[in-house]
């Protein structure tokens, strides 16, 4: 099971987008592990995960995070397209890409 850790400043807004993101999952048979938290409480979550997707509201701690992974793991900055449009299937498609 891939698992897909989502940042934004609060880990509320971002939680919208796992709802969509898991419900194209399920719609396609897919069982993923998808988690929304703020940038501080996922520092401590890092080490579990397949990739770290930033919201585009916090990109600019994409070099913070990219340290802390050390390069065992993906960081990508979510499409403000996608994420404004909460578009769950397109984010989604971009984490699996990044983690095959």
């Amino acid at each position: 099971m891939k698992k897909i850790l989502l940042v934004c400043a609060a880990g509320m807004s971002t939680s919208m987008l796992v709802k969509r993101m898991q419900d194209h999952a399920t719609s396609i048979g897919l069982e993923v592990d998808i988690e929304a938290l703020s940038i501080s409480d996922a520092k401590d979550k890092v080490d579990t995960v397949d990739i770290v997707m930033l919201g585009p509201q916090v990109r600019y701690q994409k070099p913070e995070v990219e340290e802390i992974v050390n390069g065992r793991i993906p960081v990508l900055i979510i499409d403000m397209k996608d994420y404004g449009a909460m578009n769950g299937k397109a984010v989604l498609d971009t984490a699996l890409s990044a983690i095959q």
